[in-house]
């Protein structure tokens, strides 16, 4: 399974949010370096692409691309990346290699998990890698504050630490200990 970005997610902590926090006045000397640090920030918190989280921050679209309708163990397919605000297509390679798209009468959105609805049952895939893609919109419509408020820890450290600090994960982070009290329970593991 592979879950790609097709719509990133606006950012959910501007410039003024960070200046604010950081005590830099009204001068925008410094707003590319703390933007950068913002987006970096964000990205060790954020979706897919390893963000510590687990989840979806700002809304966005995802595609799920997987071998079939269920997982190896054969359960339904889980969504990752919650929260799950709808699914906007369910497509598949059929046995002749030609893709086809899934009614949405057919399926149904349980909590992550994606189910056939009560009458039917998901059509065969072919046999071959990623013959099933799912695009999915993910994220909160309004980022709680206390996940504001870690990317904001975080941005606070790497402008701190801007001459010394080279961080790729939460856990490097000065203020790693009190970003997990404030966001662990929002953590989500696969």
């Amino acid at each position: 399974m592979r879950v790609i970005v097709v719509t990133p997610p606006a950012p959910v902590v501007t410039f003024a949010d960070a200046a604010a926090r950081l005590k830099l006045g009204s001068g925008i000397a410094q707003q590319a370096d703390v933007e950068s640090m913002i987006a970096g920030a964000t990205a060790m918190f954020d979706g897919p692409a390893g963000g510590w989280l687990g989840r979806a921050i700002g809304s966005q679209t995802l595609e799920m691309r997987c071998d079939g309708f269920t997982d190896c163990h054969g359960n339904p397919l889980r969504l990752p990346f919650p929260p799950i605000t709808s699914i906007s297509s369910v497509k598949y390679l059929d046995q002749a290699g030609v893709e086809q798209t899934v009614s949405s009468a057919s399926y149904e959105l349980v909590d992550r998990d994606l189910l056939p609805s009560l009458s039917g049952s998901f059509p065969s895939a072919l046999a071959r890698s990623e013959a099933v893609r799912v695009r999915y919109v993910a994220g909160y419509s309004a980022v709680p504050a206390n996940i504001k408020n870690g990317i904001l820890l975080a941005v606070g450290d790497m402008y701190r630490f801007r001459e010394t600090l080279a961080v790729t994960t939460v856990e490097q982070l000065p203020s790693a200990a009190s970003i997990e009290s404030l966001l662990g329970t929002l953590r989500v593991y696969r």
